[in-house]
């Protein structure tokens, strides 16, 4: 909430505290931190706390607070990873071409920071390969989303059969299916980039990264037993 309230008055803190691309000037090491108490507006962090909040709670009543905090950092640091891994497939194809056809590094880094690049590279490097890889470069993530997520996935490994509501519809549904569904979701959106439960700029990768380092920390901690292993 500091973090959220700094971002409110202080523009600046996006540019140190939101998570860029390492090839971006603006990089900080400490973002791979930070960018998870960094929201983009009001719903944003409302939504993001409701659900921490609503399936965090249950949680900790079973791991305890300790495990649940390293079960929702460890699927914050996942969904940075897979988050970034994409990226990185979009930025490299343009970064490499232009490299090798011709233009210098300090050409490359000018075009990073402005998009601006020599006329003749675009006979070598396609529109939309140096699209990719300067938005790749240019557009931060933030949030506890990929957290989140990381925590809905423990909550549907433990309690796969429990009833859940969703607002206004009046049909219970098990945990399983809603919270599998919403995965499946997010899936579909990052396969074909079509953003049907989200703004266009939703990192969806970053959601599933998160659900699946919750899913097997959970998985893994459910077959050992660790409810004789609980952490105050």
């Amino acid at each position: 909430m500091i973090f959220f309230l700094g971002s409110q008055f202080v523009e600046v803190t996006y540019q140190y505290f939101s998570l860029w691309f390492p090839y971006s000037e603006n990089f900080r090491v400490w973002q791979v931190f930070t960018h998870m108490f960094m929201h983009a507006d009001v719903l944003h962090i409302f939504f993001n706390m409701f659900m921490l909040y609503m399936f965090g709670s249950h949680l900790e009543n079973i791991l305890g607070k300790n495990k649940l905090l390293i079960l929702y950092f460890s699927a914050g640091l996942g969904s940075m990873i897979l988050h970034l891994g994409v990226l990185y497939l979009d930025f490299w194809p343009g970064y490499d071409a232009m490299l090798s056809n011709g233009m210098s590094i300090e050409d490359v880094n000018t075009f990073l920071k402005t998009s601006s690049y020599p006329t003749s590279i675009a006979q070598f490097v396609s529109e939309d390969a140096l699209y990719n890889t300067y938005t790749a470069n240019r557009n931060p993530m933030l949030g506890a989303s990929g957290a989140v997520f990381g925590l809905l996935a423990g909550f549907m490994i433990l309690f796969p059969n429990l009833e859940l509501m969703v607002f206004p519809i009046p049909i219970p549904v098990k945990a399983k299916y809603l919270i599998g569904g919403y995965f499946l979701l997010n899936v579909y959106s990052a396969i074909t980039g079509h953003s049907i439960i989200g703004p266009s700029n939703t990192a969806y990768w970053a959601h599933i990264g998160g659900a699946l380092i919750g899913f097997i920390m959970m998985y893994y901690w459910k077959k050992n037993s660790f409810n004789n292993k609980r952490w105050n």
